[in-house]
């Protein structure tokens, strides 16, 4: 149970109050001491006689019978009519309670949907076996701001109005899980035809010719123009599930560790000050942070550059 930090009839408050009468003290002093009542003080030293120290502590509010609940049997019907597939109003009907007492019954159980009735999907983790096989490409929406924001500060009633949106745009591949990434000003195609070049550029500084890359369903990604473009360049065009966003799983891992180790890591001044600061992590991302999945090595290890690549491109 949570308790008020000012709070004085804490199970530690409440032994000292009934220590303080075991002493001696008369329990109206004792409540007078102690800011309750003589009430009160009664029930705690009863159950301190009772149970000692652990008789002090808060018991649940939960009644001892509940009368009105459904019997376990009419539960066992009802749970077993689900695993049957029948819908809600179905069981209702069939066990003769109403859908509102269903619907709590099968909430208690775990299986108020349908889905949870089904075996759960393996995990399919894959990876290509050369490096640009495949490259992720993905956005991320992130607010503008002239100050230090609530994420640090933990003040939000300070804010930045008015000051807009920037947009990070990143590619990964899958293979090395080296990455590229900027901040461009709007996800609109023509930012998104100059990111896809830009890092088709870098891929290729390493060494990394593409044959694919996978985006998700956005407006911008679905134009004529994008997919004429990577035609042009010989690269297949591939396109996320919709509505599932492991099929794009590096992609969205990269913007979670971005975001954490990157965008939130630290307090920015402003957004361009964050903006600075992003070709300093990418470069520490690629060349020296171990990657769990590639046994703690960083991404650049995969790209099995020479050493003269390796001077000329770390510096």
């Amino acid at each position: 149970m949570n308790s008020h930090k000012n709070a004085r009839l804490t199970p530690k408050g409440r032994e000292a109050m009934v220590r303080s009468v075991a002493a001696g003290l008369s329990k109206a002093a004792a409540a007078r001491q102690f800011n309750t009542t003589p009430k009160t003080v009664a029930k705690w030293v009863e159950r301190f006689r009772a149970g000692g120290v652990d008789g002090l502590r808060d018991r649940s509010s939960r009644p001892l019978s509940l009368p009105s609940q459904t019997a376990p049997a009419t539960c066992a019907v009802v749970e077993a009519l689900r695993r049957q597939r029948y819908t809600g109003k179905q069981i209702a009907v069939e066990v003769g309670v109403s859908p509102a007492t269903v619907s709590r019954i099968l909430q208690r159980l775990g299986i108020n949907k349908l889905s949870a009735l089904e075996p759960a999907e393996p995990v399919r983790r894959y990876e290509r076996e050369h490096p640009g096989e495949i490259i992720h490409i993905d956005i991320k929406k992130l607010g503008r701001f002239e100050q230090v924001g609530h994420r640090i500060t933990g003040d939000r009633q300070s804010k930045s109005r008015r000051v807009g949106w920037e947009y990070l745009h990143l590619a990964i591949d899958d293979h090395s899980r080296v990455a590229y990434s900027e901040i461009l000003p709007d996800e609109k195609r023509r930012s998104c035809l100059s990111f896809l070049f830009n890092a088709l550029r870098f891929f290729r500084a390493h060494g990394v010719k593409v044959y694919r890359v996978m985006t998700d369903n956005g407006t911008s990604f679905r134009s004529r123009r994008y997919p004429k473009a990577l035609r042009l360049l010989k690269i297949k065009h591939l396109r996320t599930k919709p509505y599932t966003p492991k099929t794009n799983g590096k992609a969205e891992r990269f913007v979670q560790t971005s975001l954490r180790e990157w965008a939130y890591a630290q307090a920015y001044l402003t957004s361009d000050h964050r903006a600075q600061h992003l070709p300093i992590w990418l470069h520490r991302y690629n060349w020296h942070r171990p990657h769990s999945s590639l046994k703690s090595k960083p991404p650049i290890s995969r790209l099995g550059l020479t050493e003269d690549n390796l001077l000329r491109l770390h510096t």
